[in-house]
C-alpha cells in the first residue's frame, strides 16, 4: 500500500488502516477522490473483508444520481462465508458501484483500500465517521468484546 497507514494489532488481528481516511463504526472507509472536489470512494475495511471472506459477487440496485444518506439499503455482496446487505455510510449522491469488481470481486480482500473500493457517492461522510485513531480504539473494544464472549482464539477474525 502506497498510501501512509497506522498499524494495528490485537490479538491474531493485524492490518494497516490508511491514515487520511475516515471509517464508519460499520467497518467501511470513506475517501475522498483526488482531483474530483465532493466525490468520495467507500469500502470495506480489513476488519470487515476478514469476517465476510472472499466476495464473489455484488449488486447496486441504486441507480447514478439517486440521493443516498447514513444507514440506506444500496446495495449487496456475497462472499464464501457469508451475504451482506451495504449501506450507505455518506449523505449525498450515489455516483455508482466499482465497475472493477465484476471482473473481480476478490479484489476487496486484496487490495480493500485502493482498487478494491464499493461504491461512490458525490456528498459527505456521516457526521459520527471516525478518524483513524478513533476507529482503531473502537476496533480494539469490539475484538476485546469478541474475546470475552469466546468467538475464535482471543477473539479476532482469522483469515
Amino acid at each position: 500500500m502506497s498510501l501512509p497507514t497506522v498499524r494495528f494489532k490485537h490479538a491474531r488481528f493485524s492490518a494497516r488502516f490508511p491514515e487520511a481516511y475516515r471509517y464508519s463504526r460499520s467497518h467501511y472507509w470513506m475517501a475522498p477522490v483526488e482531483g474530483d472536489p465532493g466525490l468520495w470512494r467507500v469500502g470495506f475495511t480489513k476488519f470487515a473483508t476478514r469476517m465476510l471472506g472472499e466476495l464473489v459477487d455484488c449488486e447496486w440496485p441504486t441507480k447514478e444520481g439517486d440521493p443516498v444518506e447514513p444507514g440506506k439499503n444500496i446495495g449487496w455482496v456475497e462472499g464464501f462465508k457469508a451475504a451482506s446487505d451495504v449501506y450507505a455510510v455518506m449523505q449525498g449522491q450515489f455516483a455508482g458501484g466499482n465497475p472493477y469488481l465484476k471482473q473481480d470481486a476478490c479484489v476487496v480482500r486484496t487490495d480493500p483500500y485502493e482498487v478494491g473500493w464499493l461504491y461512490a457517492v458525490r456528498g459527505e461522510p456521516e457526521p459520527d465517521h471516525l478518524d483513524v485513531h478513533g476507529y482503531i480504539e473502537y476496533l480494539s473494544g469490539i475484538i476485546q468484546r469478541m474475546a470475552e464472549e469466546g468467538h475464535g482464539e482471543e477473539g479476532a477474525p482469522e483469515d
